[in-house]
């Protein structure tokens, strides 16, 4: 299937010359293999989320295996709206504790009960455990309803719903977790742009990379374009999108895409609400 059938809209700087080739492992022609892994983007957007763009999170499935990467406000409507359902998630993997990736946590719980399913777990960084004994403490209630597992994972390699996955340490306000799943997909979670980020990213097929504001904002603990351009110059990664977006960024696209094609010259597109990407 191409690529183009199954997102929702595509947008970005078009690489003319040898760059012009499909990235590696992303599914472009019509006569190609099926899909090794399909790439979700439920909220695209920020702690500002806009009618457009809800907040963090990202559906990962392949070969009948399903995680779900943050929840945030908004990522419930957006998996119905996706056709997976909270039905279809019962693992959630959490890059950081900020409450646009959480948002939505306890909501799918309770879905999750109410539709009959019994089990959720919950993987993320230290504080993960005392993030949810801390919600149950204000919905308890909802204590025993599911069977809840709590795991904390740490910097370095560990398996979650079938996924072999590597953690890496990310710059940001709370301590955040970047995740790759082999040489397919790579979510930088929440952070500013630095080496050792692009170099845990590198050789990936997908990078899904925070980039919440337009140059000339002053900001710390997130990127703008002109920094991550200049840590991902020279990188080898099929494709790179634009994720975490604030509404600073819209009408703004172009010259982001400009800003990071200054120094980096790969195939960067911003990533919108419900689009789905196939890899090989």
């Amino acid at each position: 299937m191409p690529i183009e059938a199954i997102a929702s809209q595509q947008s970005g700087r078009k690489p003319t010359g040898p760059a012009a080739a499909p990235a590696r492992g992303i599914l472009i022609g019509a006569d190609v293999p099926l899909p090794r892994m399909r790439v979700t983007f439920l909220g695209t957007g920020s702690a500002l989320p806009t009618g457009e763009r809800f907040q963090a999170g990202i559906l990962v499935q392949e070969d009948g295996r399903t995680v779900l990467v943050d929840c945030g406000a908004g990522v419930l409507q957006r998996l119905q709206q996706s056709g997976v359902g909270y039905e279809g998630v019962s693992t959630v993997l959490l890059t950081h504790h900020h409450l646009d990736h959480v948002a939505d946590l306890l909501p799918l719980m309770k879905a999750r009960w109410l539709a009959g399913e019994e089990h959720l777990e919950v993987v993320g960084p230290q504080g993960t455990k005392a993030l949810l004994d801390d919600l149950l403490d204000v919905y308890e209630y909802m204590r025993e309803k599911i069977d809840l597992q709590v795991r904390e994972v740490v910097p370095g390699e560990f398996s979650v719903a079938g996924f072999d996955v590597s953690a890496y340490e990310t710059r940001h306000s709370l301590p955040c977790l970047a995740y790759r799943f082999g040489d397919l997909f790579t979510f930088s979670g929440d952070s500013e742009a630095f080496a050792g980020l692009a170099n845990f990213a590198e050789g990936s097929a997908i990078l899904a990379h925070d980039c919440s504001f337009p140059d000339g904002v002053d900001v710390s603990n997130h990127p703008t374009p002109d920094s991550l351009g200049r840590e991902l110059a020279g990188r080898e990664i099929g494709r790179v999108y634009l994720t975490h977006l604030y509404p600073h960024t819209e009408g703004r696209h172009d010259e982001m895409l400009e800003s990071i094609g200054a120094h980096y010259d790969g195939d960067v597109r911003f990533a919108e609400d419900l689009q789905t990407v196939s890899i090989e």
